[in-house]
């Protein structure tokens, strides 16, 4: 749970530690410092900051939550859930700073991912239909709510799914 650069320093700290067991002949430990190491370097490019990144978002502090997000590299190695959290939160970082086709985008690609629950996923279609409703295109929005009201668990849920529902019905006819 460290960002990259701390990553970094326990990479290099590892990999001298491991070196020095190696010249030292305890291979032992070597081999365990050599696991460690190994972890870290994966951990490193399947879950990246995108943990730090949630508590920074949690928390409402969306530049430090952009910041922690921008540090990682290739998105497409996270693993899944990470990779449905990390555009997830780009996304909503996306909306607060009025960027709409960028915000699609990223929701498009979370809707791909598994999420915390149904109730997330809907409140991604959620947001995909809102988007669309912008744009002016009720049928694309009738589309996604109809797959949110299948994955709606909450009344706020459903509660939202209605008014967005009556509004696409009111753009497609």
């Amino acid at each position: 749970m460290y960002n990259k650069i701390g990553r970094y320093c326990f990479m290099a700290l590892f990999a001298i530690v491991c070196v020095f067991f190696v010249y030292r002949q305890q291979y032992q430990l070597a081999s365990i410092v050599g696991v460690f190491l190994g972890f870290i370097i994966w951990s490193h490019f399947k879950h990246s900051s995108v943990l730090i990144a949630s508590k920074y978002f949690k928390n409402s502090d969306y530049e430090k939550a952009e910041k922690y997000l921008d540090e990682v590299d290739n998105p497409d190695r996270l693993t899944k859930t990470r990779r449905g959290f990390y555009e997830f939160m780009k996304a909503n970082i996306a909306l607060k700073k009025d960027d709409f086709e960028t915000a699609e985008r990223h929701f498009q690609i979370a809707s791909r991912f598994p999420l915390g629950g149904k109730n997330d996923k809907a409140y991604v279609l959620i947001h995909l239909a809102n988007l669309a409703l912008r744009k002016k295109d009720g049928t694309r929005a009738m589309a996604y709510i109809e797959k949110a009201k299948e994955l709606a668990t909450t009344s706020r849920a459903t509660d939202i799914i209605n008014v967005i529902e009556k509004e696409a019905a009111k753009l497609a006819n």
